[in-house]
C-alpha cells in the first residue's frame, strides 16, 4: 500500500473513531475527519513515543497505531472545543 494511502486510511479511521467517541457539533466533512485523524496520528505518535506507549507504525495498520492516532485526534477535539468555548 502506498504511504500516502496508508495515512489517508489511518486518518479516516482515527478521525471517525474520535468523533464517534466524542460526539458534538464539529465540522462533519470527510476532509475534516481525515485531517483530524492525520494530525491526531502525528500528535499521538509524539506523545506515545515520549510516554513509552509506542509509535504510529508507517505502512502497518495495527490496533496500536489506530489507538494512538485516535488518542491524538481526541486531544485535538478537546482542545478545539475549549478554544471555541472561550471566544
Amino acid at each position: 500500500m502506498p504511504l500516502w494511502l496508508f495515512w489517508l486510511l489511518l486518518g479516516l479511521i482515527a478521525g471517525s473513531l474520535a468523533k464517534f467517541i466524542m460526539p458534538g457539533r464539529d465540522p462533519a466533512g470527510c476532509i475534516f475527519t481525515i485531517a483530524l485523524g492525520i494530525i491526531g496520528a502525528l500528535l499521538g505518535g509524539m506523545i506515545g513515543t515520549r510516554l513509552g506507549w509506542g509509535t504510529v507504525s508507517q505502512g502497518a495498520l495495527d490496533f496500536r497505531s489506530i489507538g494512538i492516532a485516535t488518542f491524538g485526534a481526541l486531544l485535538l477535539l478537546i482542545v478545539g472545543r475549549l478554544a471555541r468555548r472561550t471566544k
